[in-house]
């Protein structure tokens, strides 16, 4: 918004700034960061009073999080979605086809997770929506926005290591992005199971991520490193920066101990926009380089659940993969920061397939 009235005004004087992305990136996420500090205490005492009990707690999980965690109120992925979409619409670009696909898969992820949880804590059930009820309403979301973005980006898919080259998948590619796209914003919500242990993540990620639709967006930088450039892509740093501060801001609150967790509401928001970033980039195959995290706990549970019903045995203690250490002995925060470092390795190796072409 701000962009089109610097449009208007011709970008004299002090609209000038508005010109770069670079500015509105870091505008956009220290506005996302002032809302979702200034609204956050109001905002969870309200989910407080209106759900009482809080988000359900797993019976069979370890023991102390029946202690402490019970009572704590669940959607605050609310607060995140507040803050994100008011900045990217303030900083963005309104003309950019690409941010409008991103954050229609955000939000609409995120209105799935919200009624998942709704219904979850009405009920005091963990079971909410039918499975196959949201995994239908993913592929929709996610099936008409990879549409979109395939009729302008093409339909290859780009492998990372090598130059500039695409397998060209017609419209297979469709399907391919539309269950990457699904894919993270399950494989978000299935990490997110301690205070703070998704949230930082998709940080790390968001902030790589922005890097790659930066260079991937100006064509001088993205012929320089022999990666596919798509012309507007550049415009999702804003996008990523405004969830970078949004996430930061809920990250205050969700500090252990958590005044508040993100629910489905925030994790299949955040996993579904990781998804679609990577996809309007090219980047698929990075995104499980650098989401890797969210693919190992994903994988985990896979595993967990083929083992038993074949064999009858676990492999693990319990899935996803953070409750097999909790298991084992380890402290939340020491699993939740180990996981942290994990996630900023895997980033910088995503990151380092940029220039090894």
């Amino acid at each position: 918004m701000i962009k089109l009235l610097a449009d208007l005004a011709g970008y004299e004087g002090l609209f000038n700034l508005f010109r770069y992305i670079s500015f509105r990136a870091i505008a956009a996420l220290m506005t996302s960061l002032a809302i979702a500090l200034l609204i956050g205490p109001r905002f969870i005492d309200m989910l407080r009073m209106k759900q009482g009990k809080g988000q359900p707690i797993r019976e069979d999980g370890p023991e102390w999080h029946l202690l402490t965690k019970r009572g704590t109120p669940t959607m605050g992925g609310l607060l995140i979605l507040i803050g994100f979409t008011i900045s990217t619409l303030l900083w963005m670009d309104i003309t950019n086809g690409f941010v409008w696909a991103a954050l229609a898969v955000t939000l609409g992820f995120g209105a799935i997770g919200f009624m998942d949880d709704y219904d979850k804590v009405t009920k005091q059930s963990h079971k909410g929506v039918s499975g196959k009820v949201r995994l239908c309403l993913e592929f929709l979301i996610a099936g008409l926005a990879c549409t979109y973005i395939a009729t302008h980006t093409g339909f290859k898919l780009y492998l990372p290591l090598v130059k500039d080259y695409g397998l060209d998948l017609g419209w297979f590619y469709i399907g391919f992005a539309a269950f990457i796209v699904t894919g993270f914003g399950n494989a978000v919500n299935l990490t997110d199971g301690l205070d703070g242990l998704a949230t930082m993540p998709v940080i790390i990620a968001a902030g790589a991520f922005a890097i790659i639709a930066y260079l991937v967006g100006n064509i001088r930088f993205s012929d320089y490193l022999g990666i596919h450039h798509v012309a507007g892509s550049g415009e999702l740093a804003v996008f990523c920066a405004a969830l970078i501060g949004a996430c930061l801001g809920f990250l205050w609150f969700n500090a252990p101990p958590a005044q508040v967790f993100m629910g489905d509401t925030g994790s299949l928001a955040l996993g579904g926009a990781l998804g679609t970033i990577a996809v309007i980039t090219n980047h698929e195959l990075v995104l499980l380089v650098i989401g890797g995290l969210f693919v190992l706990e994903t994988l985990s549970v896979i595993i967990q659940v083929v083992s038993f019903k074949t064999t009858g045995r676990r492999v693990f203690r319990m899935a996803p993969l953070h409750h097999h250490y909790e298991k084992k002995g380890w402290k939340e925060s020491t699993v939740v920061i180990r996981f942290w470092i994990i996630a900023i390795l895997l980033a910088l190796a995503g990151l380092a397939t940029l220039k090894l072409r």
